[in-house]
């Protein structure tokens, strides 16, 4: 794992993003991909592709075997890249390749590969790949301290959810504990393209606020322009992730699959400019 020379911390990275897609009065896009899908390398040419159709910010995720907030979409993706043989140092490769761009990289996992890998070892070369922060979907602020300790360490953000069913008690411990952005999830269950966004996620955004001054994202059921530009409204980022995944999984070949992707992103990207118009 080569390191990342830039002189701008992983934080900067993030904010900085954010700070310009505000700049322009939008919101910031996130796109999400598993490694190691199709292969180690497609994943990486697969992000790449993302970030040249608009994509502001890539969430990398670490396949998992026993995922909780997965959909049926996702799911077969990272069933092809655990077959494979995807793990822990691929997925940091991953990272690496695709910081080199200079779009804020985020890896999206379960807590327990963190741990079993070494929580300050996963800190320390995630940093030296590039990589801005996590986004950990099961992991609670109260059992966070060894992630805390090393996200500080190591300059990297900590993103955690919240949700319809967060009390206001609940949003607040949450968000204190948030570096980066905090991730709404707009509905409950589990990842998936819906026909509309639900209308829940405006009013737990606005519940966020309330509560912290970080940006907030809205992830879960977004697929297509028309619902990036609604989200857009109301939140800070758009974040996107089985629409995504379904590009690749329905394409014949690698590129078109890559081209779906571009394609893609350059239809979500126009949503999320919406907001100024």
């Amino acid at each position: 794992m080569t390191t990342d020379n830039s002189t701008t911390p992983a934080p900067a990275k993030l904010a900085t993003a954010i700070a310009a897609a505000k700049a322009e009065n939008r919101a910031v896009l996130v796109g999400y991909l598993p490694a190691g899908f199709p292969s180690v390398e497609g994943g990486i040419a697969a992000c790449r592709a993302m970030i040249e159709g608009g994509v502001d910010i890539v969430e990398v995720g670490l396949p998992y075997s026993d995922p909780q907030m997965d959909g049926p979409v996702i799911q077969r993706a990272v069933e092809r890249a655990l077959e494979a043989g995807t793990n822990t140092v691929d997925v940091l490769r991953t990272v690496e390749g695709v910081a080199e761009t200079g779009a804020p990289t985020l890896v999206m996992t379960y807590w327990n590969p963190i741990e079993r890998y070494g929580v300050d070892r996963f800190a320390k070369e995630f940093a030296d790949a590039g990589g801005a922060g996590l986004i950990t979907p099961d992991l609670i602020p109260e059992e966070a301290e060894a992630w805390i300790t090393a996200s500080d360490a190591h300059d990297l953000d900590r993103v955690f959810l919240v949700a319809q069913s967060s009390t206001d008690e609940r949003i607040a411990l949450t968000t204190r504990t948030c570096r980066g952005f905090v991730y709404a999830a707009s509905l409950m269950g589990v990842t998936g393209t819906r026909a509309s966004v639900n209308s829940e996620a405006a009013h737990l955004v606005e519940r966020t606020r309330a509560a912290t001054d970080l940006p907030v994202c809205v992830g879960l059921g977004v697929s297509n322009a028309k619902q990036a530009a609604e989200v857009a409204q109301f939140a800070d980022g758009v974040i996107v992730g089985s629409a995504f995944v379904r590009c690749l999984l329905d394409a014949p070949d690698e590129a078109a699959g890559l081209a779906a992707l571009r394609e893609l992103a350059e239809q979500l990207a126009e949503g999320v400019r919406s907001r100024g118009r």
